[in-house]
């Protein structure tokens, strides 16, 4: 106590400053178009040596691509082309580390993610599970993770998920849809390059962005809103609205949206999400229903949520001519909303960002059917 005095500290304050949340952000961040270039020499000082490679994860649709031919592949580096047509599993994780493990004495000198959110978080993943034994299905929830990962970068080639700054590694298990939310997931490097989102789909630009937009309605409307995550969501939004509102030249747009989706993800790592990607995982888990189109599914049905997130959302949708898909539930039995329903309501954390901490007072079984019947 005689040191706490000497400091000026009571032993309530100090025991209340222990208390906050010590997130970790991504250490090294490189923004720019043609920025890709850069990765030869960033990944030159991480070499641990010649027979300890890095493990390039890249989305297959740039199989044959220009954008292969200028990875910087050294010694006996191994690009693994995975399709990101589905979410990221677990099992798939557990084979990829099985894979490679098999193929090399060393461990990796790292792993480095191309793609879109798929991507992202099957390299975070995969980076995990490379350090730390078992299944990756043992460590989805908060901070099960014991070591520490091998050193890992992401490279996103789409805009919008946040996987790119989030501590989680959204995967679907045997039992749940669930992230791997630790420490050690954060990526140590990401390479922001505007240029590597071209010739992205319109319904999956869409679909991505809202993924972002959705993040600032629900971290900006939620009950663990504070000074820190409410800074990153209003210039998040801020971005979205410019990117989806107004008529931006192709490369502003990409700059754009690219830094949103940054600020984005920034903005739920002190706060949370909310009904929408509650709900989303339910749909993801029952029927691989991808994670961006999810939300905009559930959203569009959560004006008794966020009624102004809504409206400027079906404004947003009304301009880009996006016609949601419809009849997805049309043909679920009683057993299959009961599944959603428990996946959902698993997200406690969730939950309460969203309605509080009586959340399981306003939302219900019957409450969640009603609204995964009308998608």
């Amino acid at each position: 106590m005689e040191f706490k005095k000497d400091l000026g500290i009571s032993e309530v304050t100090l025991e209340k400053k222990l208390t906050f949340k010590n997130f970790p952000m991504v250490p090294r961040v490189v923004f720019g178009a043609g920025c890709f270039d850069q990765l030869g020499d960033i990944l030159l000082s991480k070499r641990k040596h010649s027979e300890a490679p890095f493990i390039f994860l890249v989305d297959d649709v740039f199989e044959g691509m220009e954008l292969v031919s200028r990875i910087p592949l050294l010694f006996n580096d191994q690009i693994i082309f995975i399709s990101a047509d589905e979410e990221p599993k677990t099992g798939q994780v557990d084979i990829l580390v099985k894979k490679i493990k098999e193929e090399y004495s060393d461990l990796p000198s790292g792993v480095v993610g191309i793609g879109g959110g798929t991507l992202l978080d099957l390299s975070k993943a995969v980076s995990i599970m490379l350090t730390n034994k078992g299944s990756a299905t043992g460590y989805q929830g908060w901070d099960l993770v014991g070591k520490p990962s091998v050193y890992h970068v992401g490279i996103p080639t789409i805009s919008g998920t946040g996987a790119e700054v989030s501590r989680t590694a959204v995967l679907l298990g045997p039992e749940k849809k669930l992230g791997i939310n630790s420490d050690y997931t954060t990526f140590d490097q990401v390479l922001l390059d505007p240029d590597l989102t071209k010739g992205v789909p319109k319904d999956q630009w869409f679909y991505t962005g809202m993924d972002c937009f959705i993040h600032c309605v629900e971290s900006l409307e939620g009950t663990f809103l504070n000074a820190f995550s409410q800074s990153y969501g209003e210039k998040a939004m801020d971005l979205c609205k410019e990117v989806y509102l107004e008529d931006l030249e192709d490369s502003e747009s990409r700059d754009k949206l690219m830094m949103a989706s940054w600020h984005g993800g920034m903005s739920i790592a002190y706060s949370q999400v909310g009904v929408a990607h509650a709900m989303s995982y339910g749909l993801g888990f029952l029927l691989g229903v991808r994670h961006g189109i999810g939300n905009c599914l559930v959203f569009q049905h959560l004006e008794e949520f966020y009624p102004e997130g809504v409206a400027l959302f079906k404004k947003m949708q009304q301009k880009h001519h996006i016609e949601l898909p419809t009849g997805i539930c049309s043909g679920l039995t009683s057993d299959d909303f009961d599944k959603m329903i428990q996946v959902s309501l698993g997200m406690e954390p969730l939950w309460e960002n969203a309605l509080g901490s009586e959340w399981r007072n306003i939302i219900t079984p019957e409450k969640l059917e009603s609204i995964y019947r009308k998608i």
